[in-house]
């Protein structure tokens, strides 16, 4: 999974934002960490969750039980935790089925659902004491952090925001290193941005929270991975702009015909390793779905199979 970053605010509470993955290797550092400012987990008052992906909440049944602190995260996330193997068993079915729509073969599909399935051990459950929404305030004693929701990457990003530093918690909203993968996602109960039955866009919402970090004033983005971001209004135009250009290309892979976004995540990285063909899929759905809405482009079904065109009059793409 890569190292992830976790947070400690030396305020009151003791905040932790995000807990790693639920791993033994996790723990240790996690303690080594807290133990070089002078404090252990039984020490921690409020934990913060950014998002809903297992390497940043794995260790949260452990932490919250050690330590008896709150657990503050976004409302949405509350009946995903309670039963987080349920919850991660659904969103497999829900992928396998997203990937058999697209065009993966099924040997593909089974393979990476039991990858799907032993990933899931980095997970947790756990029990949201504090729900957040849109435009909450969590108060601690020297701050405040507005908490927004900011969908796309997963359907539970949330960013928090001290305005008075002008610093941003941000998960994986925003990376320096490298681009977010919008992955589509099951949406989560009681989440009313997806019409019933309607695939969720994730890229679509992913762009629109980025624009909606744009209009922020931030001076600083602290990350769910790598260091932290300078400068986010240049970082997000680029993204964008990469987004563009991506989608550009995959348009004209079709001028030759329809194709499944199997054939063009093929045709756009060769044969794609097990592990990485649902981010790639999602990527390219993504895309697809950015060119559906500009028109230039349609969504064709073909026994329980989608395939995508080039809509009649659309503009040429460069």
């Amino acid at each position: 999974m890569g190292r992830v970053n976790c947070y400690l605010i030396e305020d009151q509470p003791l905040t932790l934002v995000d807990t790693g993955p639920n791993s033994g290797k996790s723990l240790d550092e996690l303690e080594r960490a807290l133990e070089t400012h002078g404090r252990r987990i039984e020490d921690l008052e409020l934990i913060v969750i950014t998002h809903q992906h297992m390497d940043h909440l794995g260790l949260l049944e452990v932490v919250s039980r050690r330590s008896g602190a709150e657990v503050a995260a976004l409302h949405l996330l509350g009946p995903y935790l309670a039963d987080f193997r349920a919850s991660a068993s659904a969103d497999d079915d829900f992928s396998q089925a997203v990937m058999l729509r697209h065009g993966i073969p099924q040997e593909m599909v089974t393979v990476l659902g039991s990858v799907g399935a032993a990933f899931s051990a980095f997970g947790s459950r756990g029990e949201v004491t504090r729900e957040l929404r849109e435009g909450d305030g969590l108060e601690l004693r020297d701050r405040t952090l507005e908490v927004f929701h900011r969908p796309g990457h997963s359907p539970s990003d949330t960013v928090f925001f001290d305005e008075q530093r002008q610093i941003l918690i941000g998960g994986d909203h925003l990376l320096g290193h490298i681009s977010s993968n919008p992955l589509i996602s099951r949406p989560l109960e009681g989440d009313g941005g997806s019409e019933a039955g309607e695939r969720p866009k994730a890229l679509l919402q992913y762009l629109d929270s980025l624009e909606a970090t744009r209009r922020m004033p931030v001076e600083m983005v602290l990350p769910g991975h790598g260091d932290p971001v300078m400068g986010h209004v240049s970082l997000i135009d680029e993204r964008v702009r990469m987004h563009r250009r991506r989608a550009e290309k995959i348009a004209s892979f079709l001028r030759d015909g329809p194709l499944t976004a199997y054939d063009i995540a093929v045709r756009m990285w060769g044969n794609v390793a097990v592990t990485q063909a649902y981010l790639t899929l999602s990527e390219v759905v993504g895309h697809l779905d950015l060119l559906a809405r500009e028109g230039a482009i349609e969504e064709l079904e073909r026994d329980g199979t989608s395939w995508f065109a080039l809509a009649e009059g659309a503009p040429a793409q460069r």
